[in-house]
């Protein structure tokens, strides 16, 4: 099988189109020496002349169909030129994109659906996972921009990522309709000492909500464990108890009160993490604009 080589078939298909080897050469910014010996080289590596001499001049022989196989490999050369020009610019390129539950439908969605519209040469790869397990799939590679909350991400000093705040999210009381406190004026947490709580035994939210009414000034008492929206939310509505729920949640229900709480209104704050150096990738840095506009709209 012949060795093919693109910089001697460029040369080649030149000389075809200016139909002189000076030509070529002024088009090429060679020498015409430079040309010919480009050529004559070609010819011993395909096994058959290229040119014949017709007087002071040379012409290219029948063997010049070879150009019209390799046509379709200059056209694809351009095509890879055009994706990669595309993903320099930020245009093209697929963006693995890890967060927690709550974030999926409030954030990611929202960031995707708008890319679709501004950059649909940019593919985001979705992958839920707890906001602290998050930070291990960074860390793995097997992300490469995580959603999480500020307060599971590593030390500030950890060297490994940047992190970029998002917003900062209320968490509001979910109350059944006919809880004497559903409409209470100036609702506070310490008001729900005495209730009995709905959240998970472990993770992330069991953590939220025992840090969040401690400050409050009180010990939760755990009378259900639930780690799912529609679950808790379903328990509430049946009269079984209270739950702080993150506004950004999906998943409200009709029979559900949501109370904004008062001047120890707990919150949580959701950021993106990269690893170093990963925002210079243009593809990461479209998606992580567009998480910050859809946060900015959410806030």
């Amino acid at each position: 099988m012949a060795e093919w080589e693109l910089r001697k078939l460029r040369i080649l298909r030149t000389l075809r189109e200016r139909g002189t080897v000076t030509a070529t050469a002024e088009a090429l910014h060679m020498t015409p020496s430079a040309v010919s010996q480009q050529l004559t080289n070609l010819a011993a590596q395909l096994g058959v002349p290229l040119l014949e001499a017709q007087g002071r001049r040379v012409r290219l022989t029948d063997a010049r169909l070879v150009l019209a196989h390799t046509e379709a490999v200059f056209e694809q050369l351009e095509r890879a030129d055009a994706a990669l020009a595309a993903y320099a610019r930020g245009e093209a390129g697929q963006v693995r994109v890890g967060a927690f539950p709550t974030a999926v439908p409030a954030l990611v969605v929202p960031a995707v659906r708008a890319l679709r519209e501004t950059h649909p040469g940019v593919t985001v790869r979705v992958r839920e996972a707890e906001a602290a397990e998050a930070y291990d799939l960074l860390a793995a590679g097997d992300v490469d921009l995580a959603l999480s909350l500020a307060a599971e991400a590593p030390s500030a000093a950890d060297p490994r990522f940047t992190h970029v705040p998002l917003l900062t999210d209320p968490l509001d009381v979910a109350l059944p309709p006919d809880h004497p406190l559903a409409r209470a004026a100036g609702l506070t947490l310490t008001d729900l000492a005495a209730e009995s709580w709905i959240f998970g035994g472990s993770g992330p939210w069991s953590d939220i909500t025992r840090r969040a009414c401690e400050r409050a000034g009180f010990s939760p008492e755990q009378g259900h464990s639930a780690s799912g929206w529609t679950a808790i939310l379903a328990m509430v509505e049946a009269g079984m108890g209270v739950a702080l729920v993150p506004r950004m949640a999906a998943g409200r229900r009709a029979g559900v009160v949501l109370r904004e709480l008062g001047a120890d209104r707990p919150v949580r704050h959701v950021v993106a993490a990269i690893r170093k150096g990963a925002g210079e990738a243009p593809a990461v840095d479209r998606v992580l604009r567009a998480l910050r506009r859809t946060a900015g709209r959410a806030a």
